[in-house]
């Protein structure tokens, strides 16, 4: 049930989104200029269920489902850039997931760290000039009617009521917010976390500052 209710949670399928909202700071292209590698972060997730669902779950196992889905955000970000690099000729290279990964655990950084080191202290461990971060919300994922779906198709049917998702890129050097994209949408969960990545980053690629086409 665990498994079924992961898989669901990561994922959407969005329906309805709401126009984004971009920041750019005023060191943006200095920075940016500079900037030749650049590391993608597990994303920070959060996990609001409905109380009927809630009872559910101890505390302990929504931290881990909001973890793994954390890596798995992180992983297919990763992905979406490495397909999409003959078209849009980014200016930096995107290190591997699994090195930054790698790396951060050498440091003895878990995932609940993440969310209060500096980004320039995290820069300085990766070896990168910036680093970027999804953080992702989901408002009361999961329905009681909807877990009776799921356990009869396997991770398929539930809805979501909300889903608040950003990319933030923080210069390495200084460790500043340099670019910030929030978006939002409601909608009906899908199969996969590409759902969600693929929605987010289709959007935040007509802006996003790393790509010269």
């Amino acid at each position: 049930m665990k498994k079924t209710l992961l898989l669901t949670l990561c994922c959407v399928s969005l329906i309805v989104a709401c126009g984004p909202t971009i920041y750019k700071s005023q060191e943006f292209d200095s920075a940016l200029a500079r900037h030749k590698t650049v590391a993608i972060l597990p994303a920070d997730v959060s996990m609001k269920l409905r109380p009927n669902e809630a009872k559910k779950y101890t505390a302990n196992q929504v931290l881990d489902m909001e973890q793994k889905t954390g890596y798995d955000i992180q992983d297919k970000m990763y992905s979406w850039f490495l397909r999409r690099s003959e078209k849009y000729h980014y200016t930096v290279t995107f290190q591997d997931v699994s090195r930054t990964n790698a790396l951060l655990k050498q440091a003895g950084i878990e995932y609940n760290d993440l969310i209060a080191k500096d980004r320039a202290e995290l820069a300085k461990i990766l070896g990168v000039d910036a680093v970027i971060q999804n953080r992702t919300q989901m408002d009361k994922p999961i329905s009681t009617g909807g877990a009776i779906v799921l356990a009869a198709v396997i991770g398929f049917g539930a809805t979501t009521n909300h889903v608040t998702t950003t990319i933030n890129i923080h210069d390495g050097k200084s460790g500043n917010l340099l670019w910030k994209y929030d978006y939002e949408a409601s909608g009906s969960l899908g199969s996969s976390t590409d759902n969600l990545v693929d929605a987010l980053m289709r959007n935040a690629s007509k802006k996003f500052p790393y790509k010269t086409s």
